[in-house]
């Protein structure tokens, strides 16, 4: 089955979001024109309908007036008159008839009949009445407001249709453009989860491979460019995978081809310094002192790189688990105590109430490492503070002692491996500088950092921050 790439999906969530709101857009647009020419067709009938009613009444007037003058005169030309202002009447009741339809209700037949008796009566000279005339053009002036009134209710009736179906229509388009809403976000949220799902994943196994975690795959899903790029970070994770195991396998090779050879020539100057092979001058025991001093020195440094390399390892095993900081700073403060009581130092401990999710081996192991260093560096019978701080999903660990602290220009490089501070310790100490490297390694693994604040008290201040998503 072929999938779309990136790109091709949010075009094809964008046309359906603009094809489903446009459409409600466009069949609004439609419908407003419809009902504007409705309205301005009704418009136009009504205000033609108005107008025949009106010439209509005019005519009228004009037949009553001729009609009279006729019964008064007996002129033939006011006879004429009459006539046409007759058909032109007729002319305007078909126009009404036309305009107004049913809603007339017979009246325009019964204005022509009426209308038609007055004429056969204005004919018959001899048989007409003055009054018989007057009572039937009286009953032509309330036929003419008959017709008015019923053209009033067709046009009322006209509006009140007109008003019912716009607002029919409008509760229709209102519930379209819900129904077209609810798509557009259904969409989005549809497009956006089948999105940022693969983000999600390619930023979560970027992290494992930051924190050099090689044995989980990568797999990514969603669209084809993102499985491809899938596809890509799974083969860098193999690839640095086989590197980072030929950089284990390497050290184990030098530190086992070093030892060999360094196990015979401490063995050696041990034989020298016993006066094995004879007696030894002043100068001659000088220089085995030399050679002592350096190899413990070698050896510690090859025991060193190893632990680095068993810590960089360990890293890539995380154990995350529920845990109480008051805990691991108590239980570390217990594992140093008789360090500190040689020297008559206090350690004091301050946890927020609450439980982190971290490795509690590894975090027990950089407080370790970081008391090791304050109570080596803090003066005879000095103080040390060991913290736990809750913040936003996060757990800030703080070693602060009250020794010579870090020099400025040492600052920037104290967390790489074999860098020791120009500040020396006031007790001798035969570590290697690869203490606080372990933990820089130690707190990336879990996603956390390690900083050295400056202050302005004496003393080193060091900051453990683990993101706890608890």
């Amino acid at each position: 089955m072929r999938r779309i790439s990136f790109l091709q999906g949010m075009l094809v969530g964008f046309v359906l979001i603009v094809a489903l709101l446009g459409g409600v857009a466009v069949h609004g647009w439609l419908l407003l024109e419809r009902l504007v020419g409705q309205s301005r067709d009704n418009s136009a009938h009504a205000l033609e309908l108005t107008a025949a009613v009106q010439t209509l009444e005019e005519r009228s007037v004009d037949l009553e007036r001729a009609a009279r003058q006729y019964l008064v005169l007996g002129d033939p030309l006011l006879r004429e008159r009459f006539q046409e202002h007759l058909e032109e009447s007729f002319l305007q009741l078909e126009r009404i008839e036309e305009l107004a339809g049913p809603g007339l209700v017979g009246v325009p037949d019964q204005w022509r009949s009426v209308a038609a008796g007055v004429n056969r009566k204005l004919q018959r000279r001899g048989e007409r009445t003055e009054d018989d005339i007057a009572s039937m053009l009286d009953e032509l002036g309330s036929m003419n407001n008959a017709i008015a009134q019923a053209s009033k209710r067709w046009i009322d009736t006209e509006n009140a249709r007109l008003l019912d179906e716009l607002d029919r229509h409008r509760l229709q388009l209102g519930s379209k453009l819900v129904l077209a809403l609810l798509g557009a976000v259904g969409a989005a949220l549809v497009m956006g989860w089948w999105l940022l799902r693969p983000v999600r994943q390619l930023d979560r196994a970027i992290r494992r491979l930051g924190a050099r975690r090689f044995d989980d795959p990568v797999v990514v899903g969603g669209p084809a460019d993102m499985r491809r790029l899938g596809r890509r970070l799974d083969w860098l994770r193999l690839h640095l995978s086989e590197l980072e195991s030929d950089r284990q396998q390497t050290l184990r090779h030098v530190s086992h081809e070093l030892k060999t050879p360094l196990t015979a020539l401490k063995e050696g100057v041990a034989l020298l310094d016993e006066e094995v092979p004879g007696p030894l001058s002043a100068g001659q025991r000088e220089i085995v002192g030399i050679l002592t001093h350096n190899v413990r020195g070698l050896q510690g440094r090859i025991e060193s790189l190893l632990g680095l390399n068993a810590a960089a390892f360990d890293a890539r095993q995380l154990n995350v688990a529920p845990v109480e900081p008051a805990a691991l700073l108590a239980e570390a403060a217990q594992r140093h105590e008789l360090a500190a009581s040689a020297r008559q130092q206090q350690i004091v401990c301050q946890a927020d109430a609450g439980v982190a999710r971290l490795d509690a081996d590894k975090m027990a192991l950089i407080l370790d490492n970081l008391l090791a260093n304050a109570i080596d560096f803090s003066p005879q019978g000095g103080r040390i503070e060991l913290s736990a701080l809750r913040q936003r999903r996060a757990w800030r660990f703080e070693c602060i002692d009250q020794g010579c602290g870090v020099a400025s220009e040492d600052a920037e490089r104290i967390f790489e491996p074999f860098v020791q501070g120009r500040l020396r310790a006031p007790v001798e100490r035969r570590g290697s500088g690869v203490g606080l490297s372990i933990v820089r390694e130690l707190a990336g693994a879990m996603g956390g950092s390690v900083s050295l604040l400056s202050g302005s008290g004496q003393g080193a201040h060091f900051r453990v921050e683990i993101p706890d998503e608890h």
